[in-house]
């Protein structure tokens, strides 16, 4: 085996590609401190109870695991920065009132998530604590289309569910954790015939509930009909109040609604949503209210925010045209430093030429030259290197 090959599911990015990564990610983030988002930037490693808090199973299969050589303890490389995040306001910041922070890093998979992921994904996001109220959802959600907007993405579908329809259903249903994770595979898959099987001993008002989630599914409609076909408990109504209030708050975004989407469920407390964009046809970015990670950490905070892999956003992204590089010599002329100086403070890239690589300029990028034309300095075609 070549020393030189990289594990499976694992790439570099090459210059083009690097160059788009951070085009989008200084945007977003740009973008998300003008709506008011501080950036922090947890660390890469962590002890595994520290790193696994708050993040129910959803995270141990993920995450790669180590031993500190220091402290003999086991470690773990993130797998996920959000429940970092929520550490970070638990413990570091420590605020009573609203919280808005911002992220972006790389993660690391034990496992790929699909056949075409990356192990590695650039995750970036956005996550506000401390308000319980609607009002956050709808924030961050408007966020989230916003950063698509930025990217020249756009959004053309935005899924909202919300886990405690299920979590008031299973706790009716009286059903064990084991056959619990099977029914949440299943309802994940839409799975039918599994479902059936699986909900044979129910009781029928449950049973029926349960069938009844995978087809609710589509535009704002669903909510009447899953009022007309779920138990009317208190924990139901009041989720499909939120989801309600949230499409009125949301109007003009392309909102539709997704009952058995339970994605992030062992960690999420409340409304979920996946956003779609491009020609992609998985979700590009995934958020939800999760309520519950800060009290893991001992200090309960709601909480609510998504993440994206910045690496599928930039699949979409048209690449944009390179500007070439000029390329300067590098004696010691008269004017020239000053003259290299004037334009890279106008945003041009000008690189010194270094001596005995004559033919090679263009492969570096440069498409123009500076030459000395009757005492003042000029930029022309690079011709013919």
């Amino acid at each position: 085996m070549l020393r030189w090959v990289l594990p499976e599911y694992i790439q570099d990015a090459l210059p083009a590609e690097a160059a788009k990564l951070e085009d989008l990610r200084r945007r977003l983030l740009d973008d998300f401190r003008l709506n008011g988002y501080q950036l922090v930037a947890p660390p890469l490693l962590e002890y595994l109870e520290s790193l696994l808090t708050g993040a129910g199973q959803d995270l141990q299969l993920k995450t790669l695991k180590l031993v500190d050589q220091l402290s003999g303890r086991l470690m773990g490389v993130r797998a996920d920065i959000t429940p970092q995040v929520a550490r970070i306001d638990a413990h570091l910041l420590n605020r009573k009132g609203v919280a808005r922070l911002c992220y972006c890093g790389s993660v690391a998979h034990a496992v790929p998530s699909s056949l075409t992921a990356t192990r590695e994904p650039l995750q970036l996001g956005a996550e506000l604590y401390g308000h319980a109220g609607i009002e956050a959802d709808a924030e961050v959600i408007r966020l989230l289309a916003e950063a698509l907007q930025t990217a020249g993405v756009g959004t053309s579908r935005i899924d909202l569910g919300h886990v405690g329809i299920f979590k008031a259903l299973a706790q009716t249903a009286g059903l064990l954790p084991q056959k619990e994770e099977a029914l949440f595979d299943c309802l994940q898959s839409k799975d039918l015939p599994g479902l059936r099987e699986l909900l044979v001993e129910a009781p029928e008002g449950v049973r029926a509930a349960l069938l009844a989630l995978p087809t609710l599914y589509g535009g704002v409609d669903v909510l009447a009909r899953a009022r007309e076909v779920l138990p009317r408990q208190p924990e139901i109504v009041a989720a499909l109040d939120d989801l309600q209030e949230l499409a009125s708050r949301l109007a003009g975004l392309p909102i539709s609604f997704d009952l058995a989407d339970l994605r992030g469920y062992h960690y999420h407390s409340g409304v979920v949503f996946a956003a779609y964009g491009g020609n992609s046809p998985v979700a590009l970015a995934l958020g939800g209210r999760y309520d519950s990670v800060g009290r893991a950490f001992g200090r309960g905070r709601p909480a609510t925010g998504f993440s994206l892999d910045l690496r599928e956003l930039a699949a979409q992204v048209p690449d944009p045209v390179a500007a070439g590089a000029i390329l300067a010599p590098a004696g010691g002329e008269a004017g020239l430093s000053a003259t290299i100086a004037a334009l890279r403070a106008g945003g041009e890239n000008v690189m010194i030429e270094l001596p005995g690589h004559e033919g090679t300029w263009r492969e570096a990028g440069c498409d123009r030259r500076l030459v000395l034309r009757g005492g003042a300095w000029q930029v022309e075609p690079l011709q013919g290197e």
